[in-house]
């Protein structure tokens, strides 16, 4: 019930408006305007007459339209004069008729009035006469005791049919609609691209309801507009309304029709290029498709250049398939087209400035092939792997599975550093280098022996090509030895320095090697030299202290 009550509510809704749309048009033009053809109409309930096209002597023709009209209304209104007394008479001075009543006269008809019609005046005074008759009878009929008695007959059965037959088209669709969805869904696949499926059945099912509810929905308003329109041109004080409100649901219809028929010719052209665009796309698909699995070969065109070069493509065909089609669209022409169009263009030429900076810095990316999706790479101070890259921006997922995003522009201005490109386009696996400081006392073989044997305990480091030590400088006192192994996992990086540094503290633990930097003081007396003793003489003996009393009369030396 709640549905069925929502869906009224929308139907009454449109029905209000489609009703007020005339009414409003009428209140804003309460009188018929002058048609230079027909002239100023006389009218009676609603209906036009006859036109009154020329004045006498100083009435208008708008001014003799408007009292004839007046005493027409007069004499409808009053049921004792029979319109038997409407009668025919001459003017014997200028052999002009007039129509009168009870010696009530209602209208001239001069030689001006039959010239403007091509005819005689006898022949205008006659059909003039006619149409009053007829109109007044039809005026007092319409607004007789038994004839409104049974136009609300009428209107009854009316609006019983109206409900009964709204009722029962939401009642069994609602019932039906469901039936018919999972009809829709068994015998419906959905829509698949490979493996991946882009529109499910129930959507699609879905889809198909929204459809019918809107069929639905239109039936129950030509239901409602026809019991309108019957039930206000029953009588004679709203058959105006009735009446407006069919020639406005007519024209409207019409003008659509019409407007629909002359627009064919140019949506036939616009389905030509769609229809040249889709399959100019198709047929370029399949060779960028080739080269991006390695099919087809181009020298100097990479593989990684085949999908964004088709996505470029893609956008200048359907941009340039956009602009062909644009003069065939419907009000094309017009100035508020024109103004939207304007508006947008400024609109974006304003606020798309960093997103056109961005497009061009992915375009460039793209195509000096600095990275990949998957490459460990890092970005100021951002390291991670890149898991998405576009024309506008990149994500990097860092080792803590933090997703940073970064602009595309911001990557021509800084430093893109790229751990797996080695490996992948020059053969090199990656060396990742270590530093530690130890003192002259331990002898440098020793020193590299074991840094080298905490580098091959390590996982994921190469045994080929085997690690090799530098010293990279010789310190006031201390030498910096730099561990440099090889690895073909850079997405591991975190984990292999950690394991890295685990090995070399145990190894120099089993070495005897202890891990810092000294500093030394001038004071070197009783201290053993810092050179390895397989450079020192075999008689070599540390120099004992000497200490001196303040007076220096005693040297005693320990």
């Amino acid at each position: 019930m709640k549905k069925i009550g929502h869906t009224l509510v929308i139907f009454f809704i449109v029905l209000l408006l489609t009703l007020t749309s005339p009414l409003l048009g009428i209140a804003q033009n309460p009188t018929q305007p002058e048609n230079k053809i027909d002239g100023f109409p006389v009218m009676l309930d609603g209906k036009t007459l006859f036109f009154i096209r020329r004045g006498v002597s100083s009435f208008s023709a708008e001014e003799r339209a408007n009292t004839i009209t007046r005493r027409i209304e007069r004499i409808a209104q009053n049921d004792s004069i029979p319109i038997e007394n409407l009668t025919i008479e001459q003017i014997p001075d200028d052999n002009s008729l007039y129509l009168s009543i009870d010696q009530e006269v209602i209208l001239t008809v001069t030689e001006r009035d039959a010239k403007a019609y091509r005819s005689t005046p006898e022949v205008l005074a006659q059909q003039a006469l006619q149409k009053i008759q007829v109109a007044i009878a039809q005026y007092r009929q319409d607004r007789k005791p038994e004839q409104l008695l049974k136009n609300i007959i009428y209107t009854v059965i009316a609006t019983f049919s109206f409900l009964i037959i709204s009722f029962a088209v939401i009642k069994i669709s609602g019932k039906l609609f469901p039936f018919i969805r999972r009809l829709i869904e068994s015998l419906t696949p959905g829509i698949q691209i490979g493996n991946i499926e882009i529109v499910s059945s129930s959507k699609i099912s879905f889809f198909w309801l929204r459809v019918l509810r809107m069929i639905r929905l239109f039936i129950l308003f030509l239901l409602t507009f026809n019991y309108a329109t019957f039930v206000l041109r029953l009588f004679p004080w709203t058959r105006v309304f009735g009446e407006s409100i069919l020639g406005y649901f007519s024209r409207s219809l019409e003008l659509v029709l019409s407007s629909i028929g002359k627009y064919l010719p140019n949506a036939f052209i616009i389905a030509i290029i769609i229809f040249v665009t889709y399959y100019l796309i198709r047929l370029i698909k399949p060779f960028f498709t080739a080269i991006e699995r390695g099919n087809l070969v181009i020298p100097g065109f990479y593989t990684d250049w085949a999908k964004p070069t088709y996505n470029l493509l893609l956008v200048i065909i359907i941009a340039l398939a956009a602009i062909v089609a644009f003069p065939y669209l419907p009000g094309f022409d017009s100035p508020a087209f024109r103004g939207v169009s304007v508006f947008l263009g400024l609109l974006l030429s304003l606020g798309s400035t960093s997103a056109i900076a961005n497009v061009i810095g992915g375009i460039i990316l793209i195509y000096t092939r600095a990275f990949r999706i998957g490459d460990h790479i890092q970005v100021g101070d951002v390291i991670g792997d890149l898991i998405e890259k576009n024309f506008l921006v990149i994500r990097i997922c860092t080792p803590t599975n933090k997703i940073i995003t970064i602009p595309n522009s911001s990557l021509l201005s800084s430093n893109v550093i790229n751990f797996s490109i080695s490996s992948r386009e020059l053969n090199r696996n990656l060396i990742i280098q270590t530093t530690i400081t130890l003192g002259y006392d331990l002898p440098w073989r020793k020193a590299h022996k074991t840094l080298i044997e905490a580098a091959l305990e390590t996982d994921h480091i190469l045994k080929e090509p085997a690690p090799f030590v530098l010293q990279t400088s010789l310190d006031n006192f201390y030498i910096s030895y730099q561990l440099n192994a090889y690895t073909n996992q850079p997405n591991l990086m975190v984990i292999i320095y950690s394991e890295l540094h685990q090995n070399i503290q145990d190894k120099c633990n089993e070495a005897g090697i202890e891990i810092l930097s000294p500093s030394y003081t001038s004071l070197r007396d009783g201290n053993t030299t810092t050179i390895p003793e397989n450079y020192l003489p075999s008689d070599y003996a540390a120099p004992p202290f000497r200490v001196q009393s303040s007076d220096n009369q005693e040297n005693n030396t320990f």
